[in-house]
């Protein structure tokens, strides 16, 4: 998994409150389970005026010109903006695989939902939740000309704007250390890959009726 530390990015305001993951990334498409791909399809149905599928090329869909990741320069965003109660919904890791895969690393709101929340440090993504008031001001920042421009520390705990406004933000101690590190739950695990070799060798000796091939 990809650490994150420091990110300098371009902030994507996506102004609507109870994003559910079925808008993130639609049902058709979890018919796949590589981690990859799905980047194209994150708000498929936001995205394009046509419907889409695994199947169907995405060079021959069309977009849709009023939404915010279609227009110049949040097509190259990497932090999205939003409001309360994002990735709501069902619990699909899809929904995770899209942002990281259109190349976002933090989404920046007042609240989340819990499983969704979770499947952002599994996958790299940085969750922040910011006050209210300071979403407000953030979503009035980025209607400057050439779009916003923040930096998310997350060793400092902190996003920063480039006129030296600077917001903290809370983070449990053992998520923040993971995604520092890029730890996921494999990662973890593989940390005791030599005591758990070790044990499986022991019990091979302790109990060698249990590894007879049939």
């Amino acid at each position: 998994m990809q650490a994150f530390t420091i990110h300098q990015g371009l902030v994507a305001p996506l102004d609507r409150a109870n994003v559910d993951t079925d808008a993130i990334i639609p049902k058709q498409y979890l018919k796949s389970i590589r981690r990859t791909g799905f980047g194209p399809h994150l708000f498929d149905d936001w995205r394009y005026l046509d419907a889409g599928g695994l199947d169907i090329d995405i060079a021959n869909r069309r977009e849709n010109p009023d939404f915010v990741l279609n227009q110049e320069p949040f097509r190259d965003a990497s932090i999205l903006l939003t409001r309360d109660n994002f990735g709501c919904g069902s619990s699909r890791e899809h929904a995770v695989w899209a942002l990281a895969d259109f190349g976002i690393r933090c989404v920046i709101a007042p609240s989340f939902a819990d499983i969704f929340y979770n499947n952002c440090f599994k996958n790299g993504v940085l969750p922040v939740a910011l006050t209210a008031e300071q979403v407000d001001e953030l979503f009035e920042a980025a209607k400057i000309d050439g779009g916003l421009q923040a930096r998310v520390d997350l060793f400092e705990q902190n996003v920063r704007l480039d006129d030296g406004r600077e917001y903290r933000f809370d983070i449990e101690g053992y998520r923040r250390d993971n995604l520092l590190e890029g730890l996921d739950d494999i990662g973890l695990t593989l940390q005791h890959a030599d005591d758990i070799r070790e044990f499986e060798q022991q019990r091979a000796q302790d109990k060698p009726w249990l590894f007879r091939e049939l």
